[in-house]
């Protein structure tokens, strides 16, 4: 067995297991090792009966009252024990667990930890995890892992698979020159692999993740490092001569470009005259209007008898994007073929589409990934666009500029991403920002408020509804969890289903279903058809709804600061007023202090570097930042000083052996090639 092995050859993974293993992305012993944990249980102090107030997860510490009792209901067995403590009482029940009834004494102390729910007017502990004082003293002291998983797949058939792993197969050599290493302080390789996993305190868990966000950042700037070599001062093959297309449609359109959007609109045009292919990157905060500045250096390319092409990370985005131009082009008489090719379109449909891409030599093409694969043949293709450049990697950028004959690359991205880091993480582009939002759009109405609002925030969303307009609500969970406590969107939806009556049509959203599923979704809630959307961060690329008015957002303690703000740029998109409502379930000084940046400011690049102030050392848990370039573990906030280190370093390493021919650099060079493999296989 080695790291190449089939996870079947792990014990207990079988036919069954395998299927659940691959849906996320399992299939070999190395992929189980890279699979991190997505957060960690750390047992918390336990609490007396009486002291139970609220719903959640929860350490009760109590003795067993009475003969524990076991039923049968239908076919299933359940226990129920009564556990007293202080003044109090609760109720713990086991379901289809006949053998807890002999497991537990009369009289005996207990801690159980597990999910409390209130029934009626009293609580109740559901299958609840069941350890004597000792032995919780010494889980207090661990911390253990919680992955991410799809129905079927539980966390303690994943930490086994891992913990299998660790101890059967001969690991990864260490591919980090030993003079960096030493210079960074970092750990080994495979110690932070195992601790990763299963730390063995806060303090060698920080220790290993540094080194694995080190890894990443290093092996990314190498390779954008490496791209960049490749393709400095490469020929401009396609130049500019004509140039009435874009004064046409700005002298009809229904409003005036922003300062910022006329200014990134001449730095992209002035490039595109040059002798040399442009390369270049657009940051625009949320709806500050990048979408009619692509449309335009698109229309541009055409007009010149050149084709060009846009690819969305999602098929809603990639569609809403094919409307919006060819509503354009027929509105201001731009006569230009616009072309759609996605990976849903049916096997007729790509057929057309092909066609197409080369019957017009200066079309406009949209698309997704399916844009870069082998049958996609492009006709003079003169610049190619990505929208959301965070959820391509590099090769993946590369690879749709070599669908042309270097072509014009320019690169939009909606996460604000300060200065300083954008310049080494896009190392190999120029930076235009677009830093204005458009003067007819109001600013949202922010407010952060603690888990007793829920019912007013719901009054309110049905106010909205009645005017006409949808709501988001935010969930940080696809499905409840017995580790992590925090909404979920599966529960949530049918509890505001229950809440509102039939009154108001809620529909459901999240990563795990298939693409159609989604599309078919997302199209519904832009069609009116869905009042209230409920779902995870999956809709901060998602379709622009201008009738939204309402972003409810719980758990927004567990939410990066740039992240909830993508988010709550999905309403506001429109004329009338936008809210956004963040439910603080912590309600700590720390999170309040955070939260209160979003409720004073609209403003993307301040609200990151107020970010990059507040996020330390070891706050890694809840829910990662927005895409983040596709990165495992890294943080671009909250590791931004590693990030800069690991650019030095890239710097240092590449003026000595800008090939990696060195031995001791050896292992880094085939790592960064299979690194190079692996994300253009995505």
């Amino acid at each position: 067995m080695n790291l190449e092995s089939s996870v079947t050859e792990l014990k207990g993974i079988g036919a069954k297991t395998e299927k659940l293993m691959n849906r996320i992305g399992v299939y070999t012993i190395k992929d189980i090792l890279l699979y991190f944990p997505r957060d960690y249980i750390r047992y918390q102090k336990p609490v007396k009966p009486e002291e139970v107030s609220s719903e959640g997860i929860l350490a009760v510490i109590g003795r067993v009252a009475g003969m524990p009792l076991l039923k049968r209901t239908g076919r299933m067995d359940l226990v129920q024990a009564k556990v007293a403590g202080g003044a109090g009482c609760i109720e713990c029940v086991w379901f289809r667990a006949p053998y807890i009834k002999s497991r537990l004494e009369p009289g005996q102390t207990y801690i159980f930890y597990g999910r409390v729910r209130k029934k009626g007017r009293a609580f109740q502990m559901e299958q609840p995890e069941t350890y004597t004082p000792e032995q919780y003293g010494e889980k207090r002291k661990t911390l253990q892992p919680v992955y991410a998983r799809t129905e079927g797949l539980s966390n303690t058939v994943l930490a086994k698979a891992v913990r299998q792993a660790l101890e059967h197969v001969p690991l990864a050599c260490e591919f980090l020159p030993e003079r960096i290493r030493k210079k960074e302080g970092v750990c080994e390789y495979n110690f932070a692999l195992r601790q990763i996993h299963f730390p063995d305190t806060m303090e060698t868990l920080t220790i290993a993740r540094r080194r694995l966000v080190f890894d990443e950042f290093f092996l990314f700037i190498l390779q954008v490092q490496r791209q960049k070599e490749k393709r400095v001062q490469i020929p401009n093959d396609f130049p500019i001569s004509n140039d009435t297309v874009i004064p046409y449609v700005l002298s009809h359109l229904p409003y005036q470009l922003t300062g910022a959007q006329k200014r990134c609109l001449d730095e992209i045009v002035y490039d595109m005259r040059q002798g040399i292919a442009m390369q270049r990157l657009v940051q625009g905060d949320v709806g500050s209007g990048k979408t009619i500045v692509a449309f335009l250096c698109m229309a541009l390319m055409g007009e010149n008898g050149y084709q060009s092409a846009l690819m969305a990370p999602t098929e809603v985005l990639a569609r809403q994007h094919y409307e919006t131009f060819t509503g354009m082009c027929e509105t201001y008489d731009v006569k230009r073929k616009v072309i759609l090719l996605t990976g849903s379109l049916t096997a007729r449909e790509k057929r057309r589409a092909y066609e197409n891409m080369q019957l017009y030599p200066d079309a406009m093409i949209i698309g997704t990934q399916a844009l870069i694969q082998e049958k996609a043949a492009f006709f003079n293709l003169g610049l190619v666009i990505t929208d959301e450049q965070h959820r391509f990697g590099v090769r993946q950028r590369e690879a749709f500029a070599e669908k042309g004959i270097h072509p014009h690359i320019l690169v939009m991205s909606a996460t604000p991403i300060p200065r300083t880091l954008a310049m080494i993480i896009y190392g190999d582009m120029d930076i235009s920002v677009i830093d204005e939002v458009p003067a007819k759009r109001l600013p949202n109405k922010n407010c952060v408020v603690g888990t007793s609002y829920r019912r007013t925030a719901y009054e309110f969303i049905r106010k909205e509804i009645k005017k006409g307009h949808q709501a988001y609500v935010i969930c940080p969970l696809v499905e409840e969890s017995e580790e992590i406590d925090a909404e979920n969107v599966t529960d949530y939806a049918k509890k505001l289903t229950e809440y509102y009556e039939g009154e108001i049509r809620v529909g459901c959203l999240n990563g795990k279903m298939k693409p159609a599923e989604k599309n078919r979704i997302m199209e519904a809630f832009a069609g009116r058809e869905i009042d209230v959307l409920v779902s995870t961060t999956v809709v901060e690329v998602g379709v622009n709804v201008p009738n939204a008015t309402v972003m409810m957002i719980e758990n927004a303690e567990r939410f990066g600061l740039a992240q909830l703000h993508q988010l709550r740029g999905r309403v506001g998109r429109g004329e009338a007023q936008s809210y956004c409502i963040m439910v603080d379930n912590m309600q700590s000084k720390a999170s309040k202090k955070r939260l209160d940046i979003l409720n004073h400011s609209n403003d993307g690049f301040f609200i990151a570097g107020e970010d990059l102030k507040l996020r330390g050392p070891g706050d890694f848990f809840g829910i990662r930042q927005s895409g983040d370039l596709a990165f495992a573990l890294a943080d671009i906030y909250q590791d931004a000083d590693v990030l800069k280190q690991a650019a030095e370093d890239v710097k240092e390493l590449l003026e000595e052996d800008p090939e990696l021919l060195q031995e001791e650099n050896r292992r880094l060079y085939e790592a960064v090639k299979e690194q190079e493999g692996e994300q253009m296989s995505l």
